[in-house]
């Protein structure tokens, strides 16, 4: 005998209701608290060499993958074993040796794009509040996050965040750092419809993490240069003051949970061992290296386990 109608579309609702109920919630992103140590290379990084190191995370270009999302997947579960790797991308400035570079915006360039920054080779100021650089960066399907995405990557390192500060003084404009949390925060969304528990990590101007709650609510952690060793030279201390200013700030980080990396620039001894000792005494994460970024260090005494 057949259910009554009404009781059927009872029996149906309930059906669709358990269905969803037992439905599998995202896998959760990688646990950043737990990193204790990481390797940061842009250049000449070999998969195979940083895959033997204990690192738990790992910061390369995206051309380390060589297209692949294997050598992704075999370098989170390498025989030094298991790493988070993220991909370095720059969204304050253009790269002319990046896969979207046109060469014929040297002559006729599109509205976003602005000088050469003349400090790095190759890297050029852009107006990034502009639509034609964001779907450069984020959402069309051969965007730079769409392809870091796809090659499995478990975050982003952001870099040139800071540029906000060149078009406030350069230009006056004063809607400069809100359009840079807004453009953060909106990576940050695209990212996760499409990988939950992907990692946002901006590098320097940890200061929006203070002024937006919104923004140090968003990203996973902050990746600061020079904040003991490497401002304004290379192998000497930072200002004190500068020092100062930036732990009362990065501290705030910590106490809301977030994982802090710090990169100093200098290969004397003891300058090494103090940063690390100073790092870690605030529960920040410690990596010292060169500027370029171009050798795989391990830095003797604070070998990553």
């Amino acid at each position: 005998m057949g259910l009554p109608g009404a009781l059927l579309v009872l029996v149906l609702l309930l059906t669709a209701c358990q269905c969803q109920l037992v439905t599998p919630s995202p896998e959760p992103g990688p646990d950043w608290l737990a990193v204790n140590d990481f390797l940061y290379q842009l250049q000449r990084a070999r998969p195979d060499r940083i895959g033997e190191t204990a690192y738990d995370l790992l910061i390369v270009q995206y051309g380390v993958a060589g297209g692949s999302p294997e050598v992704i997947e075999n370098l989170k579960h390498s025989p030094g074993g298991e790493k988070i790797i993220l991909c370095y991308m720059s969204i304050g400035q253009a790269e002319d040796y990046r896969f979207y570079w046109q060469p014929e915006w040297r002559e006729d360039p599109p509205a976003w794009l602005d000088d050469h920054d003349p400090d790095w080779a190759g890297d050029y100021w852009v107006r990034y509040w502009d639509p034609g650089w964001q779907a450069i960066i984020y959402g069309t399907p051969e965007s730079y996050l769409d392809r870091i995405l796809e090659l499995g990557f478990d975050g982003v390192y952001l870099d040139r965040v800071d540029t906000y500060q060149y078009y406030e003084e350069k230009e006056g404009r004063k809607t400069a750092v809100q359009e840079m949390v807004d453009f953060v925060i909106g990576l940050a969304g695209y990212a996760w419809e499409r990988h939950p528990g992907f990692g946002v990590f901006p590098q320097n101007a940890e200061e929006l993490g203070v002024q937006f709650p919104e923004y140090l609510e968003t990203v996973d952690g902050i990746g600061t240069e020079s904040l003991y060793y490497g401002y304004p030279r290379d192998h000497e201390p930072s200002p004190a003051d500068w020092t100062a200013r930036r732990e009362a700030i990065l501290d705030q980080w910590v106490a809301a949970g977030k994982l802090v990396l710090t990169t100093e620039y200098t290969r004397r001894p003891e300058q090494i061992d103090d940063a690390y000792a100073r790092a870690q005494a605030r529960g920040y994460v410690p990596f010292v290296s060169v500027r370029s970024l171009g050798l795989l260090i391990i830095n003797e005494g604070h070998e990553p386990d």
